[in-house]
């Protein structure tokens, strides 16, 4: 199986990206890993990105491209994928195209999980980190017995400039005016699976391997 996951910062594609992996055996490739290991690695096109990066400008499409093929003729992905964080738009996403074609393949699925903006803010913008300790809490999730007070070792808790409702606000729209196309253009190839990623994880989880496994039946 071969497979895409779109979804928006805060969705929880990450967290069910690894578990579609370990269901279907197959790897999860996440293109921020990918830019994060030919960095750290020094390779000629993390040499590349960095060139690009150390000015403060975005990495060309042609670098990442160049990434992903170079990872999906990897041996542990002639069983199949799970993509996160790539493509992002519409021309990258006719690039995987080709891409794949190249190797005699083709996508299977692509899932979008969607979740409502709002829900987004929430999710990202909810993080609290503790000067002293660096204690990690959430007002959702982990919140402080004490607003702005750490459990542990009573330090002040600050949110980071990353994490601000603003910042996260911002993140959140680029994201979803950029993917909206690329969205369409997935549907429109009969591709493209929805799922409510405002569910419990497992909830969600079972819906994706629910379409995973018709996509399966299917071929």
């Amino acid at each position: 199986m071969r497979i895409v996951l779109l979804g928006a910062p805060g969705a929880g594609k990450g967290t069910q990206a690894e578990l579609l992996s370990e269901y279907l055996q197959v790897p999860h490739i996440a293109t921020g890993d990918l830019f994060r290991e030919a960095l750290a690695k020094d390779t000629p096109l993390g040499r590349e990105a960095r060139a690009y990066m150390d000015r403060g400008e975005l990495v060309p499409d042609a670098i990442t491209i160049a990434m992903v093929r170079e990872r999906l003729s990897a041996p542990d992905t002639e069983r199949g994928f799970i993509l996160d964080g790539f493509p992002r738009t519409v021309e990258q996403a006719r690039a995987l195209d080709e891409v794949l074609a190249e190797r005699g393949r083709k996508l299977d699925l692509v899932v979008f999980i969607d979740v409502r903006p709002e829900v987004l803010l929430q999710r990202l913008s909810g993080r609290w980190i503790c000067q002293d300790c660096q204690g990690v809490y959430h007002t959702l999730y982990n919140p402080p017995e004490r607003p702005e007070i750490c459990d542990a070792c009573g330090g002040r808790l600050y949110q980071r400039i990353d994490d601000r409702p603003e910042t996260q606000r911002r993140r959140i729209e680029v994201y979803l005016a950029q993917t909206a196309p690329l969205i369409e253009f997935y549907r429109e190839r009969g591709l493209l699976v929805t799922v409510n990623g405002e569910q419990e994880i497992a909830r969600v989880r079972d819906e994706l391997r629910s379409a995973v496994d018709r996509v399966r039946t299917r071929a």
